[in-house]
């Protein structure tokens, strides 16, 4: 009973007009690495505030990593409580992920925080009818009320990324400059391959963006990149993300780099980003 009335009083402070459907139309992108530590989530994160403040653009963050990095490389920023979890959303319990869209202090920008439960959740989801379509179900919504969602996956090709892929329009694959993040994207684009073959879709590929690197390394640079270049030269992204301590450092104080230290050379690589895939999103 408590809940129910908990619920409902939630709804009326809220509006229900918040879950009518909006006139926007949202491009979905995936952030995915099979390896952690390639800059995933740090990709993510500015890629989604770049958005907001530099394209102006209305975006919503979702964060399907159950370690919750997102929320915390963003908590200086972050407005308000969230009143549910994204595991409720994708188990039925919710109408749709707009309904745990937390707004940020940047114009534009909104946050559906991670849950721990999330693991858990991962192995329910394997047990439903269209389990690699719920989360494409759960942004019916959210998706007309927003110009942009970025997804940040869990660094693992399990349910929760499968999903994340299946609601997707496009891919982004970070990749630091090691043998065994190559791997991963030989990974990667074996499962969009096995997506479009099994279920009808795959994402289309915004980019492998190349993460990390430091110049000092050259041989191991150029190894992984001549790698990359023979594999998959259509889709490297000529935007490359260095090494850059400016970048943890934002992190720790729960910043996007461009509230951060604007003029760093990692707030300008992830404007020259910005800028060279925002005519593939129509932008």
């Amino acid at each position: 009973m408590t809940s129910l009335l908990t619920d409902s009083l939630r709804r009326l402070v809220m509006g229900e007009e918040r879950l009518q459907p909006g006139h926007r139309h949202a491009s979905i992108i995936a952030v995915c690495a099979r390896k952690g530590g390639v800059g995933k989530t740090t990709s993510a994160v500015n890629l989604a505030a770049g958005l907001a403040l530099c394209h102006q653009r209305r975006v919503l963050l979702v964060d399907m990593d159950s370690q919750g990095h997102c929320g915390s490389a963003l908590h200086a920023e972050l407005r308000g409580v969230a009143t549910d979890t994204l595991s409720g959303v994708l188990l039925g319990k919710r109408r749709d992920v707009l309904e745990l869209a937390m707004p940020t202090a940047i114009p534009g920008l909104y946050v559906t925080p991670s849950d721990k439960e999330l693991g858990a959740t991962e192995g329910i989801m394997a047990g439903r009818i269209g389990k690699e379509l719920l989360l494409r179900s759960a942004l019916k919504l959210a998706r007309t009320h927003f110009d942009v969602i970025v997804v940040d996956c869990p660094p693992n090709l399990g349910s929760l990324t499968i999903n994340a892929l299946m609601a997707a329009d496009w891919a982004l694959v970070p990749c630091d400059m090691s043998v065994l993040a190559l791997e991963g994207v030989d990974d990667i684009f074996d499962t969009l391959e096995t997506l479009d073959e099994t279920l009808g879709h795959a994402p289309g590929v915004l980019g492998i963006l190349r993460t990390r690197v430091d110049a000092r390394n050259q041989k191991v640079n150029e190894t992984v990149e001549s790698s990359l270049r023979s594999r998959y030269a259509r889709h490297l992204l000529q935007t490359s993300v260095p090494v850059n301590t400016t970048l943890s450092q934002a992190q720790v104080e729960g910043r996007p780099i461009f509230r951060h230290d604007e003029h760093c050379t990692g707030a300008r690589a992830y404007r020259a980003l910005l800028d060279e895939i925002a005519p593939r999103l129509g932008l």
